[in-house]
């Protein structure tokens, strides 16, 4: 397995504990009847990320980004993994990412401004530099 492979393994590994943090609190917060529920707009009122404290939201919030990521990163695992063109430097892009996805749920979850932005590029930024490096 490539470096790249395993950290891709680890980031949905990472996504798994990250659904776990926003979901227990969501239930606690929220109750089964409506977590349970079909979730019908008409019936609820807002959306469930909506209804949760301040911090469960964000966590919510936070998950949602790592989905997002998540599939621009594993892009560029597999052209890297399939091209053959894993070097050093696609391997620390590749735990750059990782390394920023974990900062950010607790940057995110406790609101540290400007820094969660920061984490952000330096995940989006790895990945990218991930994409470039196997064209060339």
């Amino acid at each position: 397995m490539t470096p790249e492979l395993t950290a891709l393994a680890l980031a949905g590994l990472l996504q798994v504990v990250q659904y776990v943090l926003m979901a227990v609190p969501a239930n606690l917060e929220l109750g089964p009847g409506k977590t349970m529920s079909p979730r019908d707009p008409h019936r609820l009122g807002k959306p469930l990320d909506q209804q949760v404290s301040l911090r469960t939201g964000r966590l919510y919030r936070a998950l949602d980004n790592h989905f997002e990521g998540l599939i621009l990163f594993t892009l560029a695992v597999v052209v890297v993994t399939l091209s053959g063109g894993s070097t050093w430097f696609t391997t620390a892009c590749a735990w750059t990412y990782l390394a920023a996805r974990i900062l950010y749920v607790p940057a995110y979850a406790f609101g540290w401004v400007p820094w969660r932005s920061f984490i952000w590029i330096a995940g989006f930024a790895a990945t990218t530099l991930m994409l470039l490096a196997a064209l060339l």
